[in-house]
């Protein structure tokens, strides 16, 4: 069974305007099947898994793009970096749109190539696993705190239990896990990882141990929904400090962590300044931590961190289908005080917290610290820019879209 992707308009758009399309993004969240079934019948295939096919493209990449001739899509390009100068001669050369489509999921690696060989070219579309409105067939714009949109999306949504959410959670996006039924998910997500760690993190100046690179991912996968302290990863990982920075960042960079900044403006003080760590797969996340079940997952002491962790990479990922930089941020100081999250677009902020239960109570009560925000600036001007503090929100298990008061809503986390 086969899930329609709301990204496939915008990697249209990208096609139709850049010569070369890049779509990134982990292992197996569907993007050689999305573009396969978007390809129009002149445009060949090919992809560099195959040996034989990638050596003649590393060795003699000319001669590769002779026979697989534009209009081609190439699953894989970052085996073979030796293809990118030449797509650029034949990108400059045609100028054509869409005459290159290329899948990659090393990011890490696979970026320098890019943006060196292929600046100006190349339209960037990355990419994740299915999100919870896809499996349920639905296909709204980016998340945002409009409530008559949100009714809009409440009356296409099908109600969700709390139940029925943590087997989601629990179950992650891949799209192998749905297509196929009775699948064996320990063993999917064991093969996942040994591919992901044999064939995408095989250069020893990024990990030299893969045995400690993977117990530093399930240490990353049982902080998710906190705040970076690689001192306290690295301790924990017996590494350096160093090197945790560079081992999270190749999980930012290949799509599997997610770092959201926090919230600065001049008018706010004491505000921490180090980044909160998201896994963009939940499913992957309670693999990792060894999760048994979606009942265990969603009675553990960690069930509000996954939740968080879930709401959060659905709303990254409403972003991302569209082409758009996630506007997400968070916000904590030195008091504690915090706020699960901040949307802010044009010029105003949206907070939003994120809590398990139905109708959560006070949970609106640390919004009042963005007051500053709306001050306006001194007579410099420069001490800080006038924001305006937008309609807040509670992400929550909420069976209706019900306002708490004037200002902030319960949304149902289900219409997401």
């Amino acid at each position: 069974m086969y899930y329609e992707r709301t990204i496939e308009k915008t990697v249209r758009n990208i096609s139709d305007t850049f010569p070369v399309l890049l779509l990134t993004g982990p292992r197996q969240v569907g993007k050689s099947t999305l573009l396969e079934r978007m390809a129009e019948p002149e445009r060949k295939r090919v992809s560099l898994d195959n040996p034989t096919i990638r050596a003649l493209a590393q060795t003699d990449p000319e001669l590769f793009l002779q026979r697989y001739a534009p209009p081609v899509l190439i699953d894989e390009v970052q085996y073979a970096p030796q293809l990118f100068p030449y797509i650029k001669i034949i990108a400059d050369q045609r100028k054509q749109p869409g005459d290159f489509w290329l899948t990659g999921s090393q990011m890490f690696r696979m970026m320098k190539n890019v943006t060196e060989s292929l600046a100006g070219r190349a339209g960037i579309v990355p990419m994740l696993g299915l999100s919870s409105a896809e499996i349920d067939g639905r296909h709204p714009e980016p998340f945002t705190v409009d409530i008559p949109k949100l009714t809009q999306r409440l009356a296409d949504a099908k109600p969700k239990s709390v139940t029925e959410v943590f087997d989601r959670i629990f179950k992650g996006s891949m799209p192998r896990l749905y297509e196929i039924e009775d699948i064996n998910r320990e063993l999917y997500f064991e093969s996942y990882l040994d591919t992901y760690l044999s064939r995408d993190i095989r250069d020893p100046e990024q990990v030299a141990d893969e045995t400690a690179y993977l117990n530093f991912i399930r240490i990353v996968a049982a902080r998710t929904a906190t705040n970076v302290n690689y001192e306290a990863l690295a301790q924990e990982a017996g590494v350096s400090a160093p090197t945790a920075k560079k081992w999270l960042s190749i999980l930012v960079s290949c799509g599997i962590v997610g770092l959201i900044e926090p919230y600065s403006n001049n008018a706010l003080k004491r505000v921490i300044k180090a980044p909160r760590m998201y896994f963009l797969d939940t499913g992957l996340c309670a693999h990792l931590m060894g999760w048994g079940s979606a009942a265990v997952l969603e009675n553990s002491a960690m069930s509000g961190e996954f939740f968080e962790t879930w709401v959060v990479s659905e709303i990254w990922k409403s972003y991302l289908n569209a082409g758009k930089r996630p506007p997400l941020y968070f916000y904590r100081d030195s008091n504690k005080k915090e706020i699960d999250l901040i949307i802010y677009q044009d010029g105003a902020v949206y907070p939003i917290e994120i809590k398990k239960g139905t109708a959560p109570a006070n949970a609106t009560k640390n919004f009042s610290v963005l007051k500053p925000i709306e001050k306006e600036p001194d007579e410099s001007g420069t001490a800080h820019l006038k924001t305006t503090i937008g309609t807040g929100a509670v992400v929550c298990m909420s069976s209706d879209l019900i306002p708490i008061d004037r200002k902030n809503w319960y949304i149902p986390a289900w219409i997401i």
